[in-house]
């Protein structure tokens, strides 16, 4: 990969994305600006970066800027994505929220924020997962948030059209048939799954698209992107919204060990945390 040098156009490109979003572009990742924005420059007729920036400052409204961001977001997804994640919420996570739930007299609807749930796939999964263990809890519903500061990737998510490829990338057949339906070259997703999950642009650092909290917030592959002090940040966010005793799911390669006393680890169901019960 070509090394991209740090130009005063390329840095404004980086301070921008940092503060639309908090998030750092490493330099592992300046390839992200070229490879990222040339469809940009094409589709608006820019020569070059210094073009696009001189644009972004002149614009009098926000359409380029927004979309320059849109561009150098990692909207890496997929349905599934790390199965054994979707087996514990099924198996432990899930049946756990609804004995707490009954044993604080909340009813039997449960609550989920998908927050940085890109173009949807992560939502569709946990809807699909509640709905095939329905025998389990027939009583219970599921009220999904799935947030993402991409409005792009909102836009496809809203639209509930899926790629052909990406229907097949992690989705086993028999939930792609009963939960999906053919539409040209791609798949729709069904209304019952729809009906499930609200999608909203919002930012993490300054939410409002969470009402009230949440028995599990999905935060997975989000934090990769950010500081110590923009992490810790994000968890007091999280905090604000998860429901005392409920569960905060991360990435593989993220912890909250270190950068808060809100979320304690859960040795026994790994990649989990709990909020603290002095919420």
């Amino acid at each position: 990969m070509r090394e991209i040098s740090v130009t005063a156009s390329v840095r404004s490109l980086m301070d921008l994305l940092e503060q639309r979003t908090g998030q750092i572009l490493s330099d592992g990742r300046m390839w992200r600006i070229e490879a990222s924005l040339g469809p940009v420059l094409r589709a608006r007729g820019f020569a070059s970066l210094d073009a696009l920036v001189d644009a972004i400052r002149n614009e009098r409204g926000d359409a380029l800027a927004t979309e320059v961001v849109d561009a150098l977001l990692n909207n890496e997804t997929s349905f599934f994505r790390d199965p054994h994640i979707f087996e514990m919420i099924g198996r432990h996570l899930l049946p756990a929220a609804m004995e707490r739930a009954t044993v604080e007299g909340r009813g039997k609807t449960l609550r989920v924020w998908c927050a940085g749930c890109s173009s949807g796939q992560e939502a569709w999964s946990l809807a699909m997962l509640f709905l095939n263990g329905r025998t389990g809890w027939p009583e219970w519903k599921m009220e999904i948030l799935a947030t993402d500061i991409s409005h792009s990737a909102i836009a496809r998510a809203r639209s509930g059209i899926v790629p052909q490829m990406e229907a097949q990338r992690g989705l086993p057949v028999s939930d792609m048939l009963r939960w999906m339906e053919p539409e040209g070259d791609h798949w729709r997703i069904s209304p019952t799954l729809r009906d499930m999950v609200e999608f909203q642009v919002d930012n993490l650092f300054a939410p409002e698209a969470p009402r009230g909290t949440y028995d599990m917030i999905l935060c997975r592959n989000v934090l990769l992107y950010f500081t110590a002090e923009k992490k810790q940040q994000l968890f007091a966010q999280l905090a604000r919204h998860a429901s005392p005793g409920g569960w905060l799911l991360l990435g593989a390669g993220e912890t909250s060990i270190g950068l808060t006393a809100d979320f304690s680890s859960c040795p026994e169901h790994r990649g989990a945390y709990r909020r603290s019960e002095a919420a």
